[in-house]
């Protein structure tokens, strides 16, 4: 390996170490403390909770682990959005877990946590997948009611959803493990099932100290809404556990008995491995997102047998479309191409542009995988479409639409990994959140932005002076360079992956080398829901 290598090895580790760095911060919720606190009062934790119910040696993934990361500090922090959310399987059957962190500010609802919730519910919903629901939680946290109780997107939509699912035979459980108070008690009641833990769960509207206040009733927490009330008297819950372990168990037991789904019939063959070293990857990828480097050798690294069955290798060359196996699964790669190639008219085109040829060739891809019924995977590293007079002339806006349109028809389940540039239209082309991918995750040097800090940074400059010059005031070199710099610092933040993925724009942000196993959960969900629509691009210019 040449040095180059080494030293792109040495930056993207580094950027993996940062990564499970962070990640182990997350996942202590509201700090060691507040752990040994639910402890004390013998529950376990969200995450204790998830790992229990997930059978052993299983896969499993996390959405939205970074959510709300560096959102809320003035409220003292909401990791992981106060919520934690994997897929995985119970008994066998692949389901996806909700559970409050009770950790984080007694399980209360921040906005970012109804938007992680939803998002499991649009998992759910999409893929006909079971969910389950760990509910532990103070309710709506309420100096930031505003921001989650009215609006559409908001926490009244969780119960709609409820009600969606139900309509379409999605399986809901859910356990109630703690606390569940006002609003928030609908979301349990409203599933298929209930299981409420005794003497450390309890469900009401309101709680005793708002009963006295609003109507003089004095009565304890434990009478009003406790496990033996709901179980012997009202009839609200189905089940009672004598702790939480007892509960998993029945989701466990409830689980074990449930019939097989109907299947939408993606192809898939024994997995073989990638024949070159997905290791590699880390020295393939350059430290630098401006630099170039070649596509298909990080495909090969991620498809079974580093076999790839290339559609018009020799046309729109920026853009690389091929049929593949990832862990068994058929899949269409739609990649972008990052190294400098030669069209047919031996003009050199720029690695991460989309061109006219290009936009058009994946085009025509997405419609042939749609016919075949093959996912979509969407490897991006996109700087946008190409500019300038002659693609103008030669119809670059009407071919982008075009390359849209299929995209935002297509039937098929989309999945999309974000490899490092996500900028612009070309975020949009190459399947960004906008466009319903059923997952979406960034690998850690990715980018997500209009446009690349020095670029944003540059035309920020030019505003910023011309501000400052109206005002009278005279710029100086220096001041140019410090106005530059502090402008780079607060885009580059916004361009980081972790900003993106604490907005729940990416469901996670995830190794290179767990790439295979993120896209084979994905379209194993995906396949629990059959296609029923029919592929077409409606009207548009040909």
């Amino acid at each position: 390996m040449d040095l180059n290598f080494n030293k792109n090895e040495d930056y993207n580790k580094l950027l993996v170490t940062n990564l499970k760095k962070r990640l182990v911060k997350v996942k202590l919720g509201g700090g060691k403390s507040k752990i040994e606190k639910e402890h004390a009062k013998g529950k376990l934790t969200a995450r204790e909770r998830i790992d229990y119910l997930l059978d052993s040696k299983s896969k499993s993934i996390e959405i939205g682990a970074f959510a709300g990361e560096d959102m809320y500090e003035s409220h003292g922090g909401c990791p992981s959005a106060g919520v934690v959310v994997k897929i995985g399987y119970i008994k066998g059957k692949q389901c996806i877990v909700v559970a409050n962190d009770a950790t984080v500010k007694a399980g209360a609802w921040f906005p970012i946590t109804a938007k992680k919730n939803l998002r499991a519910q649009e998992i759910a919903m999409e893929n006909k997948l079971p969910i389950i629901y760990l509910v532990d939680s103070a309710g709506v946290y309420l100096p930031l009611q505003d921001e989650i109780f009215p609006d559409k997107e908001h926490f009244g939509r969780i119960f709609r959803n409820n009600a969606q699912m139900s309509s379409l035979g999605i399986i809901q459980i859910a356990a109630i493990m703690g606390s569940c108070v006002a609003g928030g008690a609908y979301l349990p009641i409203m599933s298929d099932e209930a299981i409420i833990v005794d003497k450390t769960a309890s469900i009401f509207l309101a709680g005793s100290y708002l009963v006295k206040a609003a109507i003089g009733e004095s009565i304890d927490n434990e009478t009003l809404g406790g496990a033996t009330t709901h179980c012997e008297i009202s009839g609200v819950t189905d089940y009672k556990a004598k702790d939480d372990a007892d509960a998993l168990d029945k989701i466990k037991s409830i689980m074990n008995k449930v019939g097989d789904f109907d299947k939408a019939g993606f192809n898939r063959i024994p997995s073989k491995k990638p024949k070159s070293n997905p290791n590699d990857i880390f020295g393939l990828l350059p430290k630098s997102r401006a630099d170039q480097y070649d596509m298909y050798e990080i495909i090969k690294r991620l498809v079974d047998n580093s076999e790839i069955e290339e559609y018009k290798a020799d046309y729109g060359k920026t853009i690389i479309t091929a049929y593949a196996r990832i862990d068994g699964w058929s899949v269409g790669i739609i990649a972008n191409q990052r190294k400098l190639v030669k069209s047919a008219n031996k003009e050199m085109q720029f690695g991460g542009v989309i061109y006219n040829d290009s936009a058009d060739k994946a085009t025509r891809f997405i419609a042939n995988c749609n016919q075949k019924k093959i996912p979509l995977v969407f490897l991006q590293d996109v700087t946008g479409f190409m500019v300038g007079s002659k693609s103008e002339h030669s119809g670059i806006i009407k071919d982008g639409a075009k390359m849209v349109n299929a995209l935002s028809n297509s039937v098929v389940p989309k999945f999309t990994i974000i490899i490092g540039n996500s900028y612009g239209a070309g975020n949009y082309a190459m399947c960004g959140k906008a466009y319903d991918p059923r997952l979406i995750v960034a690998w850690p040097s990715a980018e997500l932005a209009v446009m690349s800090g020095n670029s944003a940074a540059k035309v920020l400059l030019q505003i910023e002076t011309a501000s400052l010059k109206k005002k009278g005031e005279t710029i100086t070199i220096e001041k140019e360079t410090e106005l530059f710099d502090q402008i780079k610092i607060r885009y580059d933040k916004q361009v980081s992956p972790y900003y993106s993925a604490a907005r729940l724009w990416t469901d996670a942000i995830i190794e290179p080398t767990d790439t295979r196993d993120w896209i084979s959960v994905g379209i194993e969900a995906a396949n629990h829901a059959p296609i029923k629509k029919v592929f077409n691009m409606g009207v548009i210019q040909v």
